[in-house]
């Protein structure tokens, strides 16, 4: 009788977590590429004297901020400026400005504490975050908090948002369910899904790559930063959130 009873529980538990996970899939969802940006699209379009400043900006750790090898910083062939570049081929009369306020070496706890007087103050129309690869150093939990708090100010300013997945570190398996920046991957997905934000997944991209053979050191200037063509790969995929 005892066993019955833990099996009745167990196959409530099972629904339970299913209805859950059903809930969970149908209120989150990450934003439409094709309907998020289409104020900021139009915005761009606009000729003068109609058009305004408009700025993009970049928050995050070493990969936006262009470091390749370090110490070398190459801000040209870094994806924030890539973008630019894309941006202004296909919209040649918008006032654009690309911003990065990241910090090389720095986590999303320390950009969070800073988020306000030195990202807000640039007044950005569009907002992206990359921070994976530093926060595995301050985990999951820690991590997570700080994310939200930078992603609900920037919703509380009604800035458009796209959050990144990492690019890889070569000192991971990438092709591994179980390497560590996975679950960090996840836990970003998972979140641009629960605000309805724009999503960048540069971790599934190159994890594409590194599935179908391709040798990831290809796309690396040292273990844990991308080298130009790694950055052009993350920029073309930034950039199809603009191009209509």
């Amino acid at each position: 009788m005892g066993e019955i009873k833990n099996l009745k529980i167990m196959n409530r538990l099972l629904l339970l977590l299913m209805f859950l996970s059903v809930n969970i899939y149908m209120c989150g969802q990450i934003a439409d590429k094709e309907t998020y940006l289409n104020a900021f699209v139009g915005e761009m379009n606009k000729k003068w004297p109609d058009n305004r400043t408009l700025n993009v900006v970049f928050h995050g750790h070493s990969v936006p901020s262009g470091y390749f090898k370090t110490p070398v910083v190459n801000t040209l062939h870094a994806y924030p400026h890539l973008v630019l570049c894309g941006l202004k081929e296909c919209y040649p009369w918008a006032v654009l400005n690309v911003i990065t306020t990241s910090i090389g070496g720095e986590q999303s706890e320390q950009g969070a504490v800073r988020f306000e007087k030195e990202v807000l103050t640039h007044r950005p129309d569009v907002l992206f975050i990359d921070y994976a690869l530093n926060d595995r150093g301050i985990g999951l939990k820690r991590c997570e908090k700080a994310w939200r708090k930078m992603i609900e100010r920037t919703l509380a300013e009604n800035i458009k948002l796209i959050l990144l997945t990492p690019t890889p570190d070569l000192n991971e398996d990438i092709k591994s369910d179980n390497a560590p920046l996975e679950s960090y991957a996840t836990m970003i997905r998972r979140l641009a899904a629960e605000y309805k934000v724009g999503l960048v997944d540069a971790y599934s991209l190159f994890k594409s790559k590194a599935g179908a053979g391709e040798a990831l050191n290809m796309y690396m200037s040292q273990k844990n930063h991308p080298n130009a063509l790694g950055h052009s790969c993350v920029a073309n995929e930034i950039l199809t959130w603009f191009v209509r």
